[in-house]
């Protein structure tokens, strides 16, 4: 299934649950560049954890899409839509190492946006390190950064984190949409 209106060359194609083994392996592989970039080599590839992966995917309201460009697939997408306060989360974008730099993120980005019209804000978080992610929300997709959590201002509802690189420390961002 193809998204409407979405920019030419790229599709949101839903998920399958037999397809979540190799969409988490793509996932990882993914993140693991950016923590290999900033900390050295990461020891399990195990980033994020099997429990925030399924979480994410098992979650209420959950909808994971494969991003497809020209037939091929380049990345993928969990988001958590609510179709009753039209408050919707961006839980997890990749898009694999090999398409990088190629506006397919941005793109995907705009398909999104085109397959949830109704949306009134859009919700994510990055870690603080990652550099490329916080340049891509606020300077190619309109977030604004709303909150900073880091150990004088933990995330709330969530144990400590410290054990992930950088220290746990992320960035809430928020795309109003419509009030």
């Amino acid at each position: 299934m193809k998204s409407d209106n979405a920019p030419s060359g790229i599709t949101l194609e839903p998920a399958e649950p037999a397809d979540l083994p190799d969409f988490k392996t793509a996932l990882r592989q993914s993140f693991s560049v950016a923590v290999t970039e900033a900390f050295g080599a990461v020891a399990d590839g195990s980033i994020p954890s099997d429990d925030d992966v399924e979480e994410s995917f098992s979650s209420p309201g959950t909808s994971v899409f494969h991003i497809v460009s020209d037939g091929r697939k380049v990345g993928g997408v969990v988001l958590t839509i609510d179709d009753v306060t039209h408050r919707n989360a961006l839980d997890l974008l990749f898009i694999s190492p090999e398409n990088h730099g190629r506006g397919i993120g941005h793109k995907a980005w705009l398909a999104i946006e085109a397959r949830y019209p109704d949306t009134k804000v859009w919700e994510t978080h990055t870690p603080y390190f990652e550099k490329r992610n916080i340049h891509f929300y606020v300077n190619k997709c309109g977030f604004k950064i709303v909150d900073f959590y880091n150990a004088h201002h933990p995330l709330p509802d969530k144990p400590p984190i410290d054990a992930l690189p950088g220290g746990g420390e992320f960035f809430r961002f928020e795309k109003v949409m419509s009030e």
